[in-house]
């Protein structure tokens, strides 16, 4: 699985999910202007961009050289880096939140990372994830369509968060206070399938490697079913996710 990929194809591939998605979790975060805020696993700056459009302080940390590289271009003032969750290389009580969009499905080690996010964080301070429900995320249209051809095809349903409570439990093992999860979502408009579907094809994560490993037959069955499952456009994808904050 991979995310060291151009910022254009993540962005065509999640970022029409994760832009305005950002906009409803930091409000289920509480960021208020002013507030320091880490952004854990930043990819190409969905959410950095959003906290900053709110008057936040940002800073932001990924593992893949391409997405912190975009954002050094796109907010050169903002302190980016390159590095994981589990070791953030941050002082102690440095901020005032720390979020986490998208990324726990793909840490490590999650009870460890929140931790980290804990450690970074001031006393009384706002700890936040996100991830997509196992059933009824962003991706799932993708993969109800592939399991009509492989019903083996193992799916993203079973990453970490992606089922209720699973949030609440990994922030209460991590030693946070007061947690609570909701579930949030948001509705995006596809113009046409084309402009769904291609970006599967760019190799982007777990869907992305599927269709990539798959051969010039499977991939045109794949293609065909998703299409007669969704239409020719114009389709919307309403997206939810898992959505958990704690007090450290």
């Amino acid at each position: 699985m991979s995310f060291v990929v151009s910022p254009e194809a993540y962005g065509r591939y999640m970022g029409r999910y994760a832009e305005p998605l950002a906009e409803v979790f930091a409000v289920f975060a509480g960021v208020s202007m002013g507030d320091k805020v880490l952004d854990v696993g930043c990819g190409p700056g969905a959410l950095t961009a959003h906290l900053l459009s709110v008057g936040a302080e940002v800073a932001a940390i990924d593992p893949s050289p391409p997405f912190v590289d975009a954002i050094r271009v796109r907010y050169p003032d903002v302190d980016v880096r390159l590095g994981t969750a589990e070791e953030l290389p941050y002082d102690t009580a440095a901020f005032d939140a720390s979020l986490a969009q998208l990324v726990v499905h793909f840490m490590t080690d999650p009870v460890v990372a929140v931790r980290q996010m804990a450690r970074v964080t001031r006393r009384g301070g706002v700890i936040a994830a996100c991830v997509w429900n196992g059933t009824t995320g962003a991706l799932v249209p993708f993969w109800d369509a592939d399991h009509m051809s492989d019903p083996e095809a193992e799916d993203e349903a079973l990453l970490s968060g992606a089922r209720m409570g699973h949030l609440t439990e990994l922030f209460e093992a991590a030693g946070l206070r007061d947690v609570e999860e909701h579930s949030i979502a948001v509705d995006v408009v596809h113009p046409t399938f084309e402009e769904w579907w291609e970006p599967y094809t760019y190799g982007v994560g777990p869907a992305g490697d599927y269709v990539q490993r798959l051969d010039d037959d499977a991939r045109a069955r794949l293609e065909s079913v998703a299409r007669e499952r969704l239409g020719s456009g114009p389709f919307t994808v309403t997206a939810t996710a898992w959505a958990a904050h704690g007090t450290v």
